[in-house]
């Protein structure tokens, strides 16, 4: 579909709930229990967004978890809450292995999950220097250590992901961080591994990453529809940090694209001034795409525009 065309169509929004990059000495505002997780995926939802993308942290210390019986209860919780579609992590957090990463799919068969298609720097250490108190004493260490982290996606690595996905019925959103992800998404289209149509998510900002500037996402769209035909994947895009993730958002509105917003990617809803939830985000995204022209989709029209299977498939 052509960009000149494709803003007729209705905006997806995505709500990053939680993430295990976002740390509690940030914000007082992030969600940790199922409880809070799931009560802010309802609210994200009545909000406008039609996709949440959750991760989940060990109730008793905040930290980001792959126990699959955390993710059975917060799971089971968002679907008795909202009819809101579930995109699981395939990230996980710092010192995951690959196969605690994955088990989220063959367990509980999601409608959507995460997918990272290449392996990078990820680091937060910087914030290390903003924060005067720590909540718990886990999140220093873990916010230094980033400055060593390679956040790794192999080959070999995302052949086991994309055949579990598809395997599983789950529809993999490519996390795309820089130009090299669009080219590792084209080789594992020629290997069988991928096939279309794809959806792929651009994340700038990630230091690490590509930055988070308005040529960066002009140049991820152009790269994807030059080598995939832009009939052949539908996209969204993370600008990390406040104000960008508006801005961007804002630009994807414009050029026909989806949007995600959270407290993972994000915790400003203004110039120093702390979200007090994600459905904040979530509704001031909802006006800015109003304004330029957009309506958002629900939560079924997402399903129907990017080809799930339907919160009756899932098993959880």
């Amino acid at each position: 579909m052509s960009v000149l065309t494709a803003w007729r169509e209705k905006c997806i929004i995505t709500c990053a709930l939680t993430g295990s990059a976002t740390f509690p000495s940030q914000t007082p505002y992030l969600p940790i229990t199922p409880d809070q997780i799931s009560d802010e995926a309802k609210k994200a939802c009545d909000a406008g967004a039609a996709v949440v993308h959750v991760h989940v942290r060990d109730p008793k210390t905040g930290m980001p978890t792959a126990d699959l019986g955390v993710w059975r209860e917060t799971l089971t919780k968002i679907k008795s809450k909202t009819d809101v579609v579930v995109c699981c992590t395939t990230g996980g957090g710092a010192g995951m292995t690959p196969e605690q990463r994955i088990s989220v799919v063959p367990e509980f068969k999601p409608e959507m999950c995460s997918f990272n298609v290449e392996s990078m720097n990820f680091a937060v250490f910087p914030i290390a220097e903003r924060i005067k108190e720590w909540k718990y004493p886990w999140e220093k260490p873990v916010v230094e250590m980033s400055k060593g982290l390679i956040f790794q996606n192999s080959f070999k690595d995302l052949e086991v992901f994309a055949k579990t996905m598809y395997e599983n019925n789950v529809k993999p959103e490519l996390e795309i961080y820089s130009t090299s992800g669009i080219w590792n998404a084209g080789a594992m289209l020629r290997f069988g591994w991928l096939k279309f149509p794809l959806h792929m998510q651009f994340v700038l900002g990630v230091l690490g990453g590509t930055g988070n500037t308005p040529w960066e996402l002009i140049h991820f769209y152009d790269e994807a529809a030059r080598l995939f035909g832009a009939q052949n994947f539908t996209w969204s895009v993370i600008g990390i940090g406040y104000p960008r993730e508006f801005h961007l958002g804002a630009m994807s509105a414009i050029m026909g694209g989806h949007i995600r917003v959270g407290l993972e990617d994000n915790i400003y809803i203004g110039h120093r001034e702390l979200a007090k939830s994600n459905a904040e985000l979530v509704a001031k995204m909802v006006r800015i795409v109003n304004e330029l022209g957009r309506d958002v989709a629900s939560p079924d029209e997402a399903r129907k525009m990017l080809g799930l299977k339907g919160l009756n498939k899932v098993n959880y």
